[in-house]
Order: C-alpha cells, then structure tokens, then sequence
C-alpha cells in the first residue's frame, strides 16, 4: 500500500475558492488544510514540515510571493503551487525566482493543479 501524500496547504482569501478546492483535493485522497490568508498560516503554530503549499497571489495583507518568502526563512523545503487570475511574464519570473515549483491561472482546468501536486510531493 502507498504511503498517503500530502498534507495540502491550501491559502486563499476567497472562501468558496478554499471550500472547493478542499473538497475535490480530499475527494482524491489527500489530506487539505486551508487558510484565509498568510497573516493566519504564519500564526500557525503546527505546520507540517512536508506537504505542499498552493498559494493565492493576490490577497490582503501581503502576496503569496510574500508568503512563500516568509516561509522560506523558517522552512528549507517549501514546496508551492502559485495560483493567479491573471499571470503576467513578470509575476511568472518573480514566482519561479521565489522558488514555486508552477504557477497556475485560474480558472483552474482539468487535472492540472492535481497534477502539479502529485509531481511536487513526489
């Protein structure tokens, strides 16, 4: 028997988006916690150390660019999924210089977001 990915760390400030993207990632096996922002992941008190982050850009407080470099001075391995309405050049090359293993546009299609967790977890 395989041995369970995740946990999924889901931060977004849009509740129907954190409701459903919690719902169709449990409905394939994986274990989901969700955020509203980055202000209440960082007063988490237990984050898991493996697992992956899929991370809203633009929320109050500060950006999900922001928060996975926040994470990242307190954990070595942070591995996030960015997602976005809308992604320019720019934003693409400051996530990826941040260290996000992909970006994804939303709407999301398909299997992809499913997919870029699988291959990040691997």
């Amino acid at each position: 028997m395989s041995q369970p990915l995740g946990p999924v760390i889901v931060v977004d400030d849009d509740e129907a988006v954190r409701n459903s993207l919690k719902f169709a990632l449990e409905l394939e096996g994986l274990t989901v916690r969700v955020f509203k922002d980055g202000a209440e992941l960082l007063s988490e008190h237990d984050l898991p150390q493996n697992g992956c982050f899929v991370i809203d850009y633009n929320m109050p407080g500060m950006t999900g660019i922001e928060l996975v470099n926040r994470l990242r001075q307190s954990r070595s391995d942070c591995r996030a999924i960015l997602i976005a309405s809308r992604i320019s050049g720019e934003l693409y090359a400051r996530a990826e210089q941040s260290g996000f293993r992909n970006v994804l546009e939303k709407p999301l299609h398909d299997s992809e977001l499913l997919d870029s967790i699988h291959a990040a977890l691997a």
